[in-house]
């Protein structure tokens, strides 16, 4: 069944029974897990007593330190914790929190409540009983509101992780910011996750090339089988802090152990543990320890560069830029808090990790060359030019312009063939009852069509070809006409012998 099919509707009854079953389950592996750890290490142990209801009692503290919950004893506080076993115990709650969900078939956010609700209270109500339980005459001390707070945060996280995809809250988030700040938000994220992998490296690069000292610590401390076992547990379970030192020796912000502080640009020295993961730190001073700085530096670069199409604006990449920096800064302020802190009362305490210059240094590095690789890497928008302004004719002097108010009595222009105004016609001039006036236009229409006749005849003689012929034509017309002429006309014909030469010869043979 996968997770977009819906399982059947569960009672009130069963539901209570999935949440409980669920939030006791996540306590229990998380005790027996601590617990067999122990047992493990004092069975092999060379001169440590195996007995279960030691070993129980002993996972107590265990499990509060896996939920980061600081120990006080008489020497001093125990405010150091490893980041391994809390980082086990979120992965058994996350995945405890899927599987509810998954049971239950929740798919709205407003029912993630029930389980995040359950497993949280369950781990703070059993951390605060086993540190009341603990009492202040022990060896080992828990404060009981710390272990109550400390246990929800550190479950009540891993809960929520776990039903957020479940339960539609990753996309409540992302629906609510707009696409330019997610382009952030997952740049940031691949930052928070290089800049990991580089102190990881760094670290790792540290071990190889003091791999001579690292061996002689781990001889140190005895040779016996179980005192090793142990040596290499606790520095397994203290290596995601000693990774986050390594993180933000890279950054710049370093570390200090007790007088000791390890920067990129400054070193002093002074004791540190006898622990081989500690083999990594420098001895002295070099001139290529500066060079780590460039890592940031193409850090930023490569956001910047990455985030180049985020928008089609130089502003909203900055702004992309802006949100990915500065969600790689809290996430690494959170890990610098946590990562460090005291270390009993002794030559190495306290174990500070700077969160807040580490987050100041971080923002710097991705903001500063990310921004300006954005804004001159990406796309510009294309630039809107004014139109032109088109040229105005002025209306001729001659032609008068139409009165916009005419009056009453006025009658519209009106407009020929080509909708200008016959300024040479005038209407107002011609009285309509004089008939006069229209035989004079008639006789005068009459002879203009007379004369454009006469010049569309001539027009047509002087280029068609064949006038000639028609000319040579009306030449012997004219010379049979002549012979004509000279005899007498037929007796009462009534023929007269000067008519067609009285007028204009050319029309009087054309015809008509």
């Amino acid at each position: 069944m996968t997770d977009s099919v819906r399982p059947p509707e569960f009672s009130r009854a069963e539901r209570a029974r999935v949440l409980t079953t669920t939030a006791a389950g996540s306590v229990v592996v998380g005790y027996a897990a601590v617990a067999a750890l122990l047992a493990l290490i004092s069975s092999t142990a060379a001169h440590a007593s195996f007995s279960t209801t030691g070993v129980l009692t002993a996972a107590a503290p265990g499990w509060l330190v896996a939920h980061h919950v600081p120990l006080r004893f008489d020497g001093g506080q125990l405010g150091l914790l490893p980041l391994l076993p809390t980082a086990l115990v979120m992965l058994l709650v996350y995945r405890a929190a899927a599987s509810a969900a998954d049971r239950l078939g929740l798919f709205e956010p407003l029912q993630a409540r029930s389980v995040v609700f359950s497993i949280a209270g369950t781990h703070a109500v059993v951390g605060g009983v086993i540190a009341f339980l603990m009492g202040d005459d022990g060896v080992v001390r828990a404060t009981p509101a710390v272990a109550f707070f400390g246990c929800a945060a550190v479950s009540g996280v891993a809960a929520v992780a776990g039903v957020a995809q479940r339960c539609g809250l990753v996309e409540v988030v992302f629906e609510r910011v707009d696409p330019v700040a997610r382009r952030g938000l997952r740049a940031g994220a691949l930052a928070l996750f290089a800049l990991t992998a580089a102190g990881a490296l760094v670290l790792t690069l540290g071990l190889l090339f003091s791999w001579s000292t690292t061996a002689s610590l781990f001889d140190q401390t005895g040779g016996t089988i179980g005192t090793g076992l142990g040596i290499w547990l606790m520095c397994l379970a203290y290596l995601p802090n000693a990774v986050v030192g390594a993180l933000s020796y890279v950054v710049g912000a370093g570390f200090s152990i007790g007088s000791a502080v390890v920067r990129p640009l400054e070193f002093v020295g002074g004791p540190v543990p006898a622990v081989p993961l500690l083999a990594a730190l420098p001895e002295e001073q070099a001139g290529y320890l500066p060079l780590v700085l460039v890592v940031p530096g193409a850090l930023g670069v490569l956001i910047g560069f990455s985030l180049r199409d985020a928008a089609g604006t130089p502003r909203a990449r900055v702004r992309a830029v802006l949100v990915a920096a500065v969600t790689a800064a809290v996430g690494l302020l959170v890990l610098a808090a946590v990562s460090g802190g005291a270390l009993g009362s002794g030559a190495f305490d306290p174990v500070t990790i700077p969160a807040g210059l580490l987050a100041v240094l971080t923002m710097a590095w991705i903001a500063v060359p990310g921004a300006v690789v954005a804004w001159f890497s990406g796309p510009r928008p294309a630039r809107v030019r004014a139109p032109e302004p088109q040229p105005v004719f002025e209306a001729a002097a001659e032609e008068p312009e139409p009165d916009p108010d005419p009056g009453p009595g006025a009658e519209p222009a009106d407009d020929d063939e080509d909708g200008e105004y016959d300024a040479g016609y005038d209407e107002s001039d011609e009285d309509p009852e004089d008939p006069d006036d229209y035989e004079d236009d008639e006789e005068y229409d009459a002879e203009d069509g007379d004369e454009e006749y006469d010049e569309a005849e001539d027009l047509d003689d002087s280029e068609d070809p064949r006038s000639e012929e028609y000319d040579d034509a009306e030449d012997e017309d004219d010379v049979q006409d002549e012979d004509e002429a000279g005899r007498d006309p037929v007796p009462g014909s009534g023929a007269d012998p000067d008519d067609g030469r009285d007028g204009d010869p050319d029309l009087a043979d054309k015809p008509r």
